[in-house]
């Protein structure tokens, strides 16, 4: 991404956001979870949200609105309110003006349907007009006369798939305008209406400009908000005048698409989990690692370095490790196995080479935390060790200075590890007991001779594979 971009995003106050193969796939409702994520992430920074839709607010689905954004621009602009219900802008059509569009659909031969504030109705139904329409309202009902009972805001009108009409009478021309938004069903919405127009309202309430304002959008209703915003992306499966004017164009909603291109403006940041804090959360692959000093039992982290925990279970389930030693052993620092030869300087792993270090921004080198030994960078084998350390001369304070998270940090001060080994060493698992801590404190107490070896062997007699 353009780091022109970027600085220009610092600039920004207030996202707005499509619905329809924006926030959500369109024909299977799908939305990702980092879409609540992303929400979450700017509400934090004190960054405000709004919808920005053709849709009306009876065509917002629950799922948007437990997003709980600040403002909703429905109806291509024509209907503004901000999340107390309270209306920042309204434009309805005139009952003359209706008519007029009601009986020029006649003479075209166009099925047509209307949108209020708060209520639809089609004047009309067939098999064609249920299959554009119920996939954004489900169930409208049929009521030709809406329009003398309720204000309409939109009109919508719906061709036969063979027949297009993209134009309008003089007599309507100088105040409406068609926006297609389907194969054979376009918008009516005023001339000088549009989502822009709608978002331009709610950036004067608040005393912003368009420099303040991102916007994410796929379709050509989203061209005049395009033209508008400080900073515009489109979708990848947008409308290609839509990726012509966007400043980025990111993935799609399934690929994570919004996360993506607000991360690469520095606008959201992954949450962060620490498998190690809440060890017991955690769901995955469990291993018992039998000595002859008694059992370790691992968990392991698939999710932060999944070639490494493949490795280490697929070399447990065919007996690599079964009777080797712990050929170093540091009191106050680890214990270290995993080498066939018993020196130090033997060992494969199951990709046939070294295979490369999988740093984890979630994972640390607290005691008990069961890493990769290794000779330099990427050059990964069997040999693996565990951290038995349990004394840090910092403090967690100290600790949150020089770079750890906090939650880190606090592990660190209260239990010990070996903080200089991280980014070092691939932590892949975590001791999961008390009793495994004691016997790593009992194999750490064996007496060493030469190279930190035990006198005695310290003896690796199998490793149980529990996955989950």
């Amino acid at each position: 991404m353009d780091a022109k971009l970027k600085y220009r995003a610092k600039k920004i106050k207030i996202v707005f956001f499509d619905i329809d193969d924006t926030l959500r796939v369109k024909n299977t409702g799908f939305m990702p979870e980092s879409v609540k994520q992303v929400f979450k992430s700017l509400k934090e920074k004190g960054i405000l949200t709004g919808i920005a839709t053709g849709r009306g607010l009876y065509g917002v689905v629950p799922e948007i609105r437990e997003l709980q954004p600040d403002y909703f621009v429905t109806l291509n602009g024509a209907y503004v309110e901000d999340k107390k219900e309270r209306i920042i802008h309204q434009h309805h059509f005139s009952k003359e003006l209706v008519e007029d569009c009601i009986s020029w659909a006649k003479e075209q031969g166009l099925d047509y349907g209307f949108a209020g504030s708060h209520q639809a109705a089609l004047a009309q139904r067939s098999p064609a007009i249920s299959q554009a329409i119920d996939i954004v309202y489900p169930g409208l009902p049929l009521n030709p006369d809406f329009y003398q009972e309720q204000e309409v805001y939109q009109m919508w009108t719906f061709e036969s798939p063979d027949r297009q009409v993209n134009h309008l009478p003089e007599n309507l021309a100088d105040q409406l305008r068609l926006v297609r938004w389907h194969p054979i069903s376009c918008d009516l919405v005023p001339q000088l209406g549009s989502k822009a127009a709608g978002v331009a309202k709610v950036l004067e309430e608040l005393g912003l400009k368009p420099e303040n304002l991102l916007v994410f959008g796929d379709q050509v209703n989203d061209l005049e908000l395009f033209d508008y915003a400080g900073i515009s992306i489109a979708m990848e499966v947008s409308h290609e005048e839509i990726k012509q004017k966007a400043d980025y164009v990111t993935k799609k909603v399934e690929e994570d698409g919004i996360f993506h291109a607000l991360e690469e403006l520095g606008m959201v940041e992954k949450e962060v989990n620490f498998p190690q804090v809440n060890l017991a959360d955690q769901e995955g692959p469990r291993v018992k690692l039998k000595t002859n000093l008694g059992s370790l039992n691992l968990k392991l982290f698939p999710e932060q370095a999944p070639k490494t925990v493949a490795n280490f279970l697929a070399l447990a389930k065919d007996g690599y490790y079964d009777g080797v030693i712990f050929h170093r052993i540091i009191k106050d620092f680890m214990i270290q196995g995993g080498d066939p030869t018993g020196t130090g300087m033997g060992g494969e792993s199951i990709y046939g080479q070294k295979f490369e270090d999988e740093f984890s921004a979630e994972l640390y080198n607290i005691r008990g935390a069961l890493s990769m030994a290794n000779a330099g960078p990427n050059t990964n084998g069997s040999q693996f060790f565990i951290v038995q350390n349990s004394q840090l001369p910092y403090s967690a304070k100290e600790l949150e200075r020089g770079g750890w998270p906090a939650p880190i940090a606090k592990l660190y001060a209260e239990q010990g590890g070996t903080p200089h080994l991280d980014r070092r060493h691939t932590v892949f698992g975590q001791l999961a007991d008390e009793a495994s801590y004691q016997v790593l404190d009992k194999i750490a107490g064996v007496e060493t001779g030469a190279m930190d070896k035990p006198v005695e062997d310290v003896v690796i007699e199998g490793i149980e594979v529990i996955e989950e």
